[in-house]
Formats: structure tokens, C-alpha cells, sequence
């Protein structure tokens, strides 16, 4: 099974320390612009919906996350 691109609209993860951006690996956004194949736009939010970073980032920063339910549904077909 290959993996989808990550594109727009996209929950990813960050997976390297950004510490000039104020961005760590493990934060949790969302792609609000695909700029290209290899670029996004991702939005990082806190818990009370108030952004805190919009960066311009590469795909090999960011990890394309899932819901548990699509796992399970690609288990099922």
C-alpha cells in the first residue's frame, strides 16, 4: 500500500524542531495551502482554536496523519 501525498486540508504532524519558528516535532496542524508539490502551508492550533504558527513548510517536515476509522475501513474492504 504507497502512501497519498499529503495535500490540502490534511492533519500532519511536525516532525523536526523548528525552534526559530517556535515549532517542535510532535505539533499538530492542519494544510491550509498547497504551494506545490513539495511545499504546504500548515497551520498550527492550540487547544482553545487560537493559532499560534502559519509556516511555510516542505513535505519532509511533516508527517500526513489519519482518524483511526479510516485505518479501520481500509482493514475491511
Amino acid at each position: 500500500m504507497s502512501a497519498q501525498p499529503t495535500q490540502f486540508l490534511d492533519t500532519v504532524a511536525l516532525v523536526t524542531d523548528l525552534p526559530d519558528l517556535g515549532l517542535f516535532a510532535g505539533e499538530v496542524g492542519v494544510v491550509v495551502e498547497q504551494l506545490g508539490d513539495d511545499a504546504f502551508e500548515a497551520e498550527f492550533v492550540n487547544a482553545s482554536g487560537r493559532a499560534y504558527g502559519l509556516q511555510t513548510l516542505e513535505a519532509g517536515q511533516l508527517l500526513r496523519l489519519h482518524t483511526q476509522a479510516r485505518a479501520l475501513n481500509k482493514v475491511t474492504e
